[in-house]
């Protein structure tokens, strides 16, 4: 007797009692195109032939059919299906609870073959009736004006597009032999549409014609491709989508040397994921706005589009002698404290005085007064200030604000300073890194025509969409913040508070991409006593010296004429410089920590944390008690990070320590190397 196993797949057994019955083929290829994001017609009919159904991707409703299917009934069920619009393509085979047979496997693959070859013919066939119906189209429609709806809102050019009946404007794609694919169609609100069943991809479009030996763009809308056309008076290509973006690419670059990409910045990052893809693959430049959105709402929002797209390249290297042959000063509204065309950032705690220290250096800065009518003269601090215009966005605590400037100008000027201050107030806070919190913000500083010397962002979170801790949170903000800063040639200060744990107080509460992408930091340290100044301190100066600390107190000023329901007097308080605590020898104050920090090491057994020296706080207090004779509340305050002076507080705001489990290990690697060479001898 033959040997069946081959065919049947091994010896036959009977099904297991207690085994559940599959569903019927139908409602398995149902629910596998569910499972797909398609929605299904509601009758699914196998018999071998080619099905279109609405597959409920977006298009024009019950008219539309983009999605298709061909399934075989006899046997085991199998088949294909897809959607043409939403890209999608996938093969099913009904499950019987069987393992197949080798037969039973070669018969399904080639019903799959004949599934393709008949999915093909109906898209070339779709596609063949697509291109002539858009070509008629194309042929009679008319040509679209400047006050179309959706160009007038872009702010570009037609360049040849054309309008429908019912006033939706056309642009074409093409393939690469010149033949019209499809259309799509934009309505006046900006949504698109392609021709059902015309091919798209691979296709593309271009504005401007080519010239020898310059570099041709590609973008992904019509209205991005018009913007760069227009600004740069060169070839625009248009892919229509991000995903089309690697075969228009490598079209291109078969008959172009050079090719810029220039990429949406949308926040899936499609566009940017895409347009990497392509450049690595074929060779092209990528550009990208720095905020989110594309060229024409980068150009629209006021900013340089041409410097974007085309950077100035040939002065881009120059001689170090030449670099450093003419001074280049750098240029303060608060000497030493606060830089012009800068980003600073001040933080402290909730409560410690870090919006009136803030509010003082900015009314200074708006002071249009002479020296002679301020208390004391037009200097911060003695630090020389430049007068200049603010804006000050404030995002909560208005009625604070209110009384704390007047407080100030009756302080300074006796009140008599009505209207001198070149100063503006946002009514409430927004989410400047958005869009539409950006453009809220450089709208109205330009319907106001100020030119301002400096933006105050009170308080941050006020302001920022998204967690203060992402990284990516934190880079939109900050790309929001450098955009203000080239818009208007200004310095962004932004007003944060610190962390809750006592290692947090001396840094900025969130993200570390705050601290790197900062130009000066400035530390508000609240008083440690009822008698105490708060203390001012500069954590970070990239340009220039670190400023020694400054110290001030808050002076109660009652403002006259001001009185609460009940007929109280109210009042405010104003920054009055106040005297520095008694100071501390001026000595190598780091390096007698570093050595007490050994100590203290070597005192607690020299422990180690992945290979890093780590001292526990109670073995530094241990240490300070037994061999430096303090008592224990002073050892206790001495590893306090908060109590600015001390050994533990001076090592972490050097850097030169770190946080870890209870205690603390050495950051810094030289030192880090040499305590761990000294143990091992």
């Amino acid at each position: 007797m033959a040997d069946l196993t081959n065919i049947l797949g091994g010896p036959w057994q009977p099904p297991s009692i207690g085994v559940a019955l599959t569903a019927p083929p139908e409602v398995q290829a149902y629910d596998a195109m569910m499972a797909a994001g398609l929605t299904p017609p509601d009758k699914i009919i196998m018999d071998g032939k080619i099905h279109r159904f609405n597959s409920g991707t977006k298009g024009r409703g019950g008219f539309d059919k983009p999605g298709w299917y061909v399934f075989y009934g006899d046997g085991i069920a199998a088949g294909r299906f897809g959607c043409w619009r939403a890209g999608i393509e996938q093969q099913w085979r009904e499950d019987t609870g069987t393992k197949l047979t080798v037969a039973q496997e070669m018969a399904n693959g080639r019903r799959m073959a004949e599934a393709i070859k008949m999915r093909d013919a109906e898209l070339a066939k779709s596609r063949e009736v697509a291109a002539d119906v858009v070509s008629e189209i194309w042929i009679n429609a008319g040509a679209a004006s400047a006050d179309h709806p959706y160009l007038a809102r872009k702010d570009v050019q037609p360049h040849g597009a054309r309008v429908t009946g019912d006033g939706r404007l056309i642009v074409p794609l093409y393939d690469d032999s010149g033949e019209l694919s499809s259309l799509q169609y934009i309505s006046a609100d900006g949504d698109k549409k392609y021709h059902q069943g015309g091919a798209t991809g691979g296709r593309f479009w271009s504005i401007g014609v080519p010239a020898e030996g310059e570099a041709v763009y590609l973008a992904e809308g019509f209205a991005t491709a018009a913007t760069i056309h227009e600004i740069t008076g060169k070839a625009v290509f248009i892919a229509y989508s991000a995903s089309n973006l690697l075969h228009v690419t490598s079209i291109l670059r078969d008959q172009y040397d050079q090719v810029v990409i220039v990429a949406d910045n949308d926040k899936s990052g499609v566009g940017l994921n895409y347009a990497e893809q392509a450049a690595a693959k074929f060779g092209a430049r990528i550009v990208m706005p720095p905020i989110e959105g594309d060229a024409n709402d980068y150009h629209q929002a006021g900013h340089d589009l041409l410097a974007l797209l085309e950077p100035k390249s040939n002065d881009w290297l120059i001689k170090a002698d030449d670099f450093c042959a003419k001074p280049a000063p750098i240029s303060w509204l608060v000497k030493h404290w606060l830089q012009a065309n800068a980003l600073i950032m001040v933080h402290g705690p909730s409560g410690g005085g870090k919006t009136f220290v803030v509010l003082d250096m900015c009314l200074r800065i708006a002071s249009a007064l002479p020296a002679s009518a301020l208390t004391d003269g037009t200097t911060w601090c003695g630090n020389r200030v430049t007068a200049g215009s603010v804006v000050y966005l404030a995002g909560e605590g208005h009625h604070g604000l209110r009384g704390r400037i007047a407080a100030w100008k009756q302080y300074h000027a006796g009140g008599n300073v009505s209207g001198s201050l070149n100063m503006h107030l946002s009514r409430d806070g927004c989410d400047l890194n958005t869009p539409e919190g950006y453009r809220r913000v450089s709208d109205a500083i330009r319907h106001n025509q100020i030119t301002p010397s400096i933006i105050v962002v009170d308080t941050l979170h006020r302001f920022l969409s998204g967690d203060e801790n992402s990284a990516q949170d934190a880079k939109t903000m900050l790309d929001a913040c450098n955009a203000l800063m080239q818009e208007f040639s200004c310095s962004v200060l932004l007003v944060h508070h610190t962390g809750v744990s006592e290692e947090a107080q001396h840094r900025a509460r969130g993200s570390s991409a705050w601290r790197g992408a900062l130009d000066i930091e400035i530390s508000i340290v609240p008083p440690k006593s009822e008698d105490a100044p708060i203390e001012i301190i500069q954590r970070k100066s990239k340009d220039a010296e670190m400023s020694v600390p400054i110290f001030v107190n808050l002076k109660s000023v009652a403002i006259n004429g001001w009185l609460d329901e009940d007929g109280e007097q109210v009042s405010s308080a104003v920054i009055v410089a106040a005297d520095a605590p008694a100071k501390i020898e001026k000595m190598d104050k780091l390096s007698k920590h570093k050595k007490l920090f050994e100590s203290a090491w070597w005192h607690g057994g020299a422990e180690e944390r992945d290979g890093v020296p780590y001292v526990s706080r109670s073995a530094f207090i241990e240490y300070l008690v037994a061999n430096q004779g303090l008592t224990e509340g002073t050892a206790k305050m001495y590893t306090k990070p908060s109590v600015s002076g001390k050994p533990v507080s001076d090592l972490l705001i050097g850097e030169i320590i770190a946080s870890h489990e209870h205690g603390w290990i050495m950051l810094d690697e030289v030192e880090a190397s040499a305590m761990m060479m000294r143990k091992t001898g």
